[in-house]
């Protein structure tokens, strides 16, 4: 599913996906030009939702292209992630 964004407030991200399936809350969204990880926090309106950057929203513009991956965010595991702590 492909969408586009139509606003940009700081971190706080809205992207629109006209004629598909919204995707589900904390689905991870990608910006296919910056590769910028947004989680979905909300569904604002029946083709609309809220996320937040994963990271520095510089450069965004409304219109961009962004993806949805069908899944969360995940973090790779192993010995430089033991220890630790994830928020």
């Amino acid at each position: 599913m492909n969408g586009k964004i139509v606003q940009i407030k700081g971190a706080v991200i809205d992207v629109e996906f006209k004629g598909a399936d919204l995707p589900k809350i904390y689905d991870a969204l990608l910006v296919e030009e910056t590769g910028l990880t947004i989680e979905v926090q909300q569904q604002v309106g029946d083709q609309v939702v809220r996320g937040i950057a994963m990271g520095s929203s510089d450069g965004l513009k409304r219109g961009m292209a962004v993806k949805n991956t069908g899944s969360g965010i995940k973090v790779p595991v192993g010995k430089a992630t033991l220890g630790r702590i994830f928020d």
